[in-house]
């Protein structure tokens, strides 16, 4: 009879289990995330994400969970920063839904570029790549109008000029490690043609 109790008790237990999965993670709540990024993020990236410092990215409208990847790996420490790290360790996995969702519900402002001069060479690296140099269309994974696809590429449409160059250069040198391929393209970029496609991209406004 015991035996038969403790299969009966480890059934229920499984079953529970099974059912708590089944369930999965609870709906993100922006008003949770709306606190986080008051109290914790503001001071870089401004409490609702929009157009802060320019050498800090613009969240408002990014994709939740590519958010929440990044928070992840800088708590992991697989993207290497610092400061996020210590940001992102104080974030439970709930808290980076929360406030990765907050940011997604946000319509990101329009941004336009600055250097009417570098431009074409912009367009013509995101839109067709440098064939020559073997680097793809950058649309071609983040769409033409730097939409993005959820989890895999982030939205860049808009997004500080400052921001991508820093990232591309963080690429190039191995610093960033977080994305293999984007090492790759970027290590064959010059200067000239970072500073030229990331000032196009902060002229695309690709909206929700």
């Amino acid at each position: 009879m015991k035996s038969l109790y403790v299969v009966a008790l480890a059934t229920m237990f499984a079953t529970s289990v099974m059912a708590d999965e089944a369930k999965g993670p609870a709906k993100p709540d922006l008003a949770k995330g709306a606190t986080i990024s008051a109290t914790v993020c503001s001071a870089c990236h401004t409490a609702d994400g929009s157009r802060g410092i320019p050498t800090y990215p613009i969240l408002q409208g990014q994709h939740a969970d590519y958010l929440v990847k990044q928070l992840t790996e800088f708590k992991s420490g697989k993207r290497d920063n610092a400061i996020m790290k210590a940001m992102a360790s104080t974030l439970s996995d709930d808290d980076m839904r929360n406030v990765a969702a907050f940011y997604a519900s946000k319509s990101a402002k329009p941004g336009e570029s600055k250097n009417p001069a570098t431009v074409d060479l912009g367009k013509k690296i995101w839109r067709g790549g440098i064939a020559e140099k073997s680097v793809p269309a950058c649309a071609g994974c983040h769409g033409p109008t730097g939409a993005g696809i959820p989890s895999q590429y982030p939205r860049l449409g808009g997004q500080h000029a400052e921001y991508v160059s820093g990232e591309l250069t963080l690429f190039r040198s191995g610093a960033r490690a977080n994305s293999p391929q984007m090492m790759t393209i970027a290590a064959r970029l010059s200067d000239a043609e970072i500073a030229a496609v990331s000032d196009y991209v902060e002229g695309l406004n690709s909206g929700k």
